[in-house]
């Protein structure tokens, strides 16, 4: 999402709170990106790659990919600081959730050492976006009930076979990451398996979905009639499919989180701005308790929900996949409700300026509720955390 700044001028976002859990390189790597993000903001909605570009040559876009393939050598953490960062300033880049963090994580834990050449680089550096397909028509959140499959050809060929619906970026991407499913050949059974599909193969198309989100990213339906990929567009094990599926969806919950965060700065820096310089009565409308205390609980709850993402992030970049997946499910949750609250104060906080163009408010009433829905809704969250953290019974 890439939220307009609007021609009133730059607002600056809260800073966040100091944290003993922050590195002295990530504070000043927090600095860098929101510099880079205001240098931007203005112009961001004309030509968002420009933003891309340069942030590929500073090295933000693969911090945390391997620096032996052209990344920071950091990690998860360090990529949510700048994907928050950029949001804050009113200029987030969506993708960096699905290129780097999804599919460079996966490639770089599970990928064979030519995948690892073949794609990090690119991926490094911003030269190469690669999109990630999950969500199906009929599944929905069960990626239980994925039906697309993979089957093995003559010759050891790969024949994928299904659709995909909600995938970002996909006009923008050389290669697509797909979550298909492969049989065992000694159960029967499906398990998951990821093949990266190039944009041009044979069989493989998309159509644009028309939604009521103005962004730079667009949605797509993908359908795969019976797309045939050499056997080293698996990646990683066959038989480790599940594993690294969920090494890369921990990310994308605590990227999503960051994305949430960076967008309930910017509009809470907003909303500040204006109840500062906006004058009705003898004193700024925020000298009101009635605007002033819901602006401070927006930022609490940030805040808070700030914490959780740095807990999440840490325990991604440790290695720790169970910790980070209750964590990054947390993490996603509190950041899309702070995110969402935060919004919708700041749009009441401007009254009807909060939905003209100008303010460039109105627009994030739609987008804040996408880290509410995507990539897992918040139903599903409270499901997860139900079961596996406080082991009540399932209903389904």
């Amino acid at each position: 999402m890439t939220p307009v700044t609007g021609t009133s001028g730059t607002a600056t976002p809260p800073a966040p709170s100091p944290t003993p859990f922050e590195t002295a390189e990530q504070r000043a790597l927090r600095t860098a990106v929101a510099a880079l993000g205001r240098r931007h903001a203005d112009g961001h909605d004309a030509d968002p790659d420009v933003l891309w570009r340069e942030a590929g040559k500073a090295g933000y876009l693969g911090v945390n990919l391997p620096e032996e393939y052209g990344g920071g050598g950091a990690g998860i953490t360090e990529l949510a600081l700048v994907l928050e960062e950029l949001g804050a300033q009113g200029c987030p880049l969506l993708l960096l959730i699905v290129s780097p963090a999804i599919c460079g994580t996966v490639i770089a834990r599970f990928g064979t050492g030519e995948q690892k050449r073949r794609w990090l680089p690119g991926l490094a550096d911003g030269s190469r976006i690669m999109a990630f397909g999950i969500t199906e028509p009929d599944a929905g959140s069960n990626s239980h009930r994925i039906t697309t499959t993979a089957r093995r050809a003559p010759g050891g060929d790969w024949v994928l076979s299904g659709r995909k619906v909600f995938v970002s970026g996909v006009d923008l991407a050389e290669d697509t990451m797909i979550v298909g499913r492969t049989e065992d050949a000694r159960t029967g059974a499906l398990k998951p398996c990821l093949f990266v599909v190039p944009r041009d193969t044979p069989g493989f198309g998309r159509t644009p979905i028309d939604m009521e989100l103005r962004a730079r990213e667009r949605q797509f339906e993908l359908v795969l009639d019976e797309v045939r990929l050499p056997a080293d567009a698996l990646v990683g094990d066959e038989d480790a499919g599940l594993l690294q599926l969920f090494a890369g969806l921990n990310p994308e919950r605590v990227m999503t989180a960051a994305f949430a965060l960076g967008m309930g700065r910017y509009a809470v820096g907003r909303a500040v701005r204006y109840a500062r310089e906006r004058q009705v009565w003898k004193a700024p409308i925020g000298a009101h308790q009635a605007i002033a205390h819901p602006l401070a609980q927006a930022h609490i709850e940030l805040e808070l929900a700030r914490l959780m993402t740095l807990k999440a992030a840490l325990l991604c970049d440790a290695g720790d996949d169970e910790g980070a997946g209750e964590a990054a499910n947390m993490a996603k949750y509190a950041a899309a409700e702070a995110c969402v609250r935060a919004v919708d104060q700041a749009v009441h906080t401007l009254g009807g300026n909060g939905l003209t163009r100008e303010y460039g408010l109105g627009r994030l009433v739609t987008a804040s509720r996408v880290a509410r829905i995507a990539p897992v809704s918040r139903e599903m969250i409270l499901n997860y955390v139900s079961h596996q953290s406080l082991g009540l019974p399932r209903s389904y």
